[in-house]
């Protein structure tokens, strides 16, 4: 008798729906700070600088996205996380060094955009717990 897989639910249940209410809102937080970096850094450096990081935030949004994705399979469809989404980031690395226009420090950085997120939404949580 060969096992097959269990069918997937249709509905995702209740600890999915957290997931992507969580990962909704970690994308939210990460597109406002990164607004407000980009504008920040355009003001007290320049739109060069600014755009600089801007490259680096986006790269942490698709970073994010593809982790995201990656988490969620987990378990379902794969059984452990691959590391391919870390060839982004390398490889946009890479291309700033190599050409003079970009710069390694705003993109490594905006980049990390993503990171702060993270902690806001776990300093949020902790501090202000919901009342569910």
């Amino acid at each position: 008798m060969t096992s097959q897989p269990a069918a997937l639910p249709s509905e995702p249940d209740s600890s999915m729906q957290e997931y992507y209410q969580l990962q909704e809102e970690l994308l939210k937080v990460t597109l406002i700070l990164t607004g407000v970096v980009f504008v920040s850094v355009w003001i007290f450096y320049s739109l060069n600088v600014a755009l600089n990081y801007l490259l680096g935030a986006c790269t942490g949004v698709v970073y994010l996205r593809m982790l995201a994705r990656n988490v969620a399979q987990l378990g379902r469809e794969r059984k452990k996380l691959g590391s391919a989404r870390l060839a982004l980031i390398i490889g946009v690395i890479i291309a700033a060094s190599r050409l003079d226009q970009l710069q390694i420090m705003p993109i490594f950085l905006g980049f990390l955009t993503f990171k702060a997120a993270v902690i806001f939404y776990m300093l949020r949580t902790t501090i202000l717990p919901s009342s569910d």
